[in-house]
């Protein structure tokens, strides 16, 4: 076996294996998938808004398309297609990390879901190697030979383009079978909000912008003091600028609010808690929201307090209540935090004492376990 066949088989295999990997965990999760999606469609990133409504169809596209790559390649299946189209999805990847961590637009490339957090220059680097191991791959396709015979080998890529196509159904019909996220089963919410004694600080550094002879300049809290600011200068705007990441905790957005008041702690005390969790009333399922009153009574029975959390304004919060019959309260949380708790829309959740007990799917409510 040569030098270039050595490299060649190496580079198959960690390509193939990652390809698997990356690809099965976004797949767990591909409704989380698509939010990270809809991040770059959004007009402040690509532009392509138009292609938010179908998030949840590309997610699933491209991550069962990830896995079936990976398998294709360690099989040696289709090599000259598998290979291009490996080039093709690195190549566009590499342009997306790259441009999300130059102009700093998408902070976590979603590239292994929440089971692995990466920064911008993180991912970025990832794909310049996985683009190096896969231009290996692309200029030595000769040496990449199928191990199986044409039978068995096309009935290996049908039975894992099958298996993912059930598992896509499944986690979208239920939840994520593993729960890589801040708000699993278990945590506590009030230890995951805690800052350790002696944590690093983040580090800023204040920048005054004023208009100089029309002219928008900034400068540092040090020419400030030092009345270096010319006295014609007209101040404009002071910027916090982050100069070092101090520690965040896990959970460090959450928030229970309604009528300008803060009832996260007391929200929190209670020793027994029923959530409806619907981040945006306006997507929320008909079936699932005809589900809730039903559950709403039936945990009050069990002294419950019931409460539903929303980042929807009050018209659309009336406009539910009215119309699927709803006589519990909802209260105001952000968006993007009410998605880190669950994919469902609406969903269940469980606390006892701001512990994380059960999580349900509208789809499994009947499962639920009250005590």
């Amino acid at each position: 076996m040569n030098f270039k066949n050595i490299i060649t088989q190496i580079a198959r295999i960690l390509v193939g294996i990652l390809f698997i990997i990356s690809g099965l965990i976004k797949l767990n999760d591909p409704i989380g998938f698509s939010y990270k999606l809809e991040e770059y469609f959004n007009a402040e990133v690509l532009n392509m808004e138009f292609l938010i409504p179908y998030a949840l169809l590309i997610a699933c596209f491209v991550v069962i398309f990830e896995v079936v790559l990976g398998v294709m390649l360690l099989l040696g299946f289709k090599t000259k297609f598998t290979v291009w189209s490996l080039l093709a999805m690195i190549v566009f990847f590499t342009f997306l990390t790259f441009y999300s961590a130059y102009f700093n637009k998408v902070t976590d490339c979603g590239c292994f879901g929440d089971a692995l957090k990466l920064t911008p220059w993180e991912s970025f680097t990832k794909d310049v190697v996985l683009l190096f191991l896969i231009l290996i791959l692309f200029f030595n396709q000769q040496f990449i030979k199928p191990i199986l015979a044409k039978v068995p080998m096309n009935f290996a890529v049908f039975i894992t383009y099958t298996l993912c196509l059930l598992m896509a159904y499944y986690v979208l019909q239920h939840l994520p079978i593993i729960d890589f996220r801040a708000y699993k089963v278990g945590t506590n919410i009030q230890k995951g909000m805690e800052i350790p004694e002696g944590a690093p600080k983040s580090e800023y550094e204040m920048k005054f912008i004023y208009k100089v002879n029309g002219v928008d300049t900034e400068f540092s809290q040090d020419d400030v003091m030092a009345n270096k600011v010319p006295k014609n200068a007209e101040f404009v705007d002071r910027i916090d600028k982050l100069i070092k990441k101090g520690y965040v905790p896990p959970i460090h957005d959450f928030s229970i609010e309604k009528d300008g008041f803060d009832y996260t702690e007391s929200v929190l005390e209670e020793p027994k808690v029923m959530l409806f969790i619907s981040y945006d009333l306006r997507k929320a399922n008909e079936e699932g929201m005809k589900k809730l009153e039903a559950l709403h009574q039936k945990a009050l029975e069990k002294g419950y307090l019931v409460i539903g959390m929303t980042a929807s304004d009050e018209n659309l919060i009336e406009q539910n209540k009215q119309k699927f019959g709803l006589t519990f309260d909802y209260y105001f949380c952000d968006a993007t935090t009410l998605k880190t708790i669950e994919r469902a829309n609406p969903s269940i959740v469980i606390l006892e004492n701001g512990t994380i007990t059960q999580k349900k799917h509208y789809n499994d409510s009947e499962s639920l376990t009250l005590k």
